[in-house]
Order: structure tokens, then sequence, then C-alpha cells
């Protein structure tokens, strides 16, 4: 188990990507923090973490509140005593063409996918750097990150952001022994991605050379790969999961 005795925070692991790779995580022997603002979703996500046979810690936080986000990183200190992965993954929607978006949109958007990014990634940075094996930081980007996407700009800035942010978190925390990646899904489906037209995804599915849209899982078996020591020397880099759409 690549994984073994590590420690994984997920935030918005109460479904999606997070459910699915809270899952991964514990077959690959990890002890897992599911978190989300949803506190029964979060039970429920951890509940199964416990019937893999991994420990698991279902915890409720606010990743848009740096008090809320303290508490939380305290919690898992106080239970587990360490961090050794945080999983940057807590996200929302609020699409809308530039002419009609409207601020409220626009700030909900950035609060979540930007600041708590922010956030967390500073919480857990500040134990990561006191550990003498450090951690990793992994940032949810996506693919809208890279390349754009027709009525998602404040979720295409959040997304670009976390790349950035990666990118300089892994200049600044290398030293001490911290690895910090974004990784850039394509279109997968959740139920973020399941409230889109039809027609979008199966234009997206067609545009692709494997002629499918993406699991969670395949982007959970990527998160596990860089958390393990498989990936020491990966740092600094954005990886995408969506089937060569963009070629």
């Amino acid at each position: 188990m690549r994984l073994k005795d590590k420690v994984a925070l997920i935030t918005g692991a109460g479904r999606g990507i997070g459910e699915v790779t809270a899952y991964k995580f514990a077959r690959e022997g990890a002890r897992v923090v599911v978190a989300d603002i949803d506190i029964e979703s979060a039970e429920k996500v951890a509940e199964q973490v416990r019937e893999l046979g991994q420990e698991a810690l279902a915890l409720t936080a606010d990743v848009t509140k740096t008090e809320s986000v303290n508490k939380m990183m305290d919690k898992i200190i106080d239970h587990f005593g360490k961090l050794d992965c945080l999983i940057n993954n807590a996200g929302i929607t609020a699409d809308a063409q530039l002419l009609k978006m409207t601020e409220e949109q626009f700030d909900k958007v950035i609060a979540v996918n930007l600041k708590g990014v922010y956030i967390c990634g500073q919480a857990a940075a500040k134990v990561m750097a006191t550990q003498e094996n450090g951690g990793v930081i992994l940032n949810a980007s996506s693919l809208v990150g890279i390349y754009g996407n027709f009525g998602q700009t404040n979720y295409a800035a959040t997304k670009f952001a976390a790349v950035g942010m990666a990118k300089t978190w892994a200049k600044e925390l290398g030293k001490k022994k911290i690895r910090v990646n974004a990784v850039a899904p394509g279109f997968i489906l959740t139920p973020m991605t399941k409230k889109m037209p039809e027609k979008v995804l199966e234009m997206m599915k067609d545009k692709s050379p494997l002629k499918r849209l993406g699991t969670p899982e395949d982007v959970a078996n990527l998160y596990a790969f860089l958390a393990s020591d498989e990936a020491s020397f990966i740092t600094g880099t954005v990886i995408s999961v969506d089937g060569a759409v963009v070629l």
C-alpha cells in the first residue's frame, strides 16, 4: 500500500471526486480526514472509509474562514499528531457569461475556490513545515484552469489561480520538504458536471480520442500517486487528466 500510515486531509470529500479519493486513499493504507461543509455527507464517507479498514475522521469546516480551517487543523493534529497530505478539492460553480454574471456569483466562487485553497494551503503548510518528512499539497485545478471556458469567468479564474499557487508554493516550501502540485481534470462525471447540458457532455466525449468522459477514479488514482513517495521528485507542476480532449 503506497500510502500506508499517511494522514490525508481531503476537503469537499462528501461527494464526487473528493469522496472517491477518500476511498482510494483508504485502500492505499492512508488514514483519512473527510472534510466537508456538510457534516452528514462527511460522516457517511468516513464510515465507508472505516469499512475499508482504515481510520477516518469526519470534520466540518468553512474553507473560506481562517478560524474554521484552523480549528479543523487543530482537531487533526490532536487526533493524528501529523498531516502528510492536503488535497484542496472543495469547489463550487456559479456559471454565467461575462455580460450576465453578477458580482455575487463572482465573489461566491472566488471565496471557495481561490481563498479557500489559500487558507487551507497555508494552514497545512504551517503544520508540514514543522515535520521532519514535510508533506504534500495537491490543488484541484481544471482543464478550464489551463484553457478557459465559455461562461466560466469566475471558475476559470480560480482554477488558473490554483495552478499559480501550486507553482509558487513549490518554490517557497521545497526547502521544508513540502511538495506541491496541481491536478487538472477534464470533464469528469460528477454531481457538479452532471448539471451541464447533455449535449455539452456528449460534445466533450466526442472530442476525446478515448471517446469517453473521465471518472472520479481516474483523478483519485493520480492524487494517490502524487501523494506517495513514488512521486518524491515531482513538484511545481500541473498534470491533466482529460483524455486528451484538447488535442
